[in-house]
C-alpha cells in the first residue's frame, strides 16, 4: 500500500484570515470552496492543499514549550532569510525570542500562533 499526502490542515479561529496570510506569504491561490468554516490554498495545477479549519475554542500553541504543544509546523525555503522574516512580520507573523538555530533557520508564529520555519533555499546539485 502506498499513500499520497493530499492536504495539511491547521486549526484556527479564522480560516479566511489565516489563509490570506499564507496566500500572501507563499503566492498560493485560494481554494474555490473556501468559506468562514474552512479555507484552503492550492498551487498551480492542484497538488498539496494547505487547509485552515475553524475551531471555536482554538488555543494557539505555546512555543517552544508550555501548556499547548505545537503538534506540527510548516517549513518553507526562502531566498533571503532576513528579508523573509521582515516581510512575514509585516504580514502579521511574530518572531519569538527563542531561536534554536538562527544561523540556519528562523522560527516564526503565524497570526493564529502556529510555529513555522523559514530556511535559506538549498542549492540543488551544488
Amino acid at each position: 500500500m502506498r499513500m499520497t499526502l493530499t492536504a495539511v490542515n491547521l486549526d484556527c479561529p479564522d480560516p479566511l484570515a489565516l489563509a490570506a496570510f499564507y496566500a500572501e506569504a507563499t503566492g498560493l491561490s485560494p481554494h474555490e470552496r473556501s468559506d468562514a468554516g474552512f479555507a484552503g490554498l492550492v498551487g498551480e495545477g492542484g497538488g498539496l492543499l494547505i487547509g485552515f479549519q475553524r475551531v471555536e475554542d482554538h488555543r494557539p500553541p505555546t512555543w517552544p514549550a508550555g501548556e499547548v504543544p505545537p503538534q506540527l509546523h510548516l517549513d518553507f525555503e526562502v531566498d533571503d532569510l532576513d528579508e523573509a522574516v521582515a516581510a512575514l512580520t509585516a504580514l502579521g507573523a511574530t518572531l519569538p525570542p527563542h531561536q534554536p538555530r538562527p544561523d540556519l533557520w528562523r522560527v516564526l508564529l503565524d497570526p493564529a500562533g502556529h510555529p513555522f520555519c523559514v530556511s535559506p533555499r538549498r542549492r540543488r546539485g551544488a
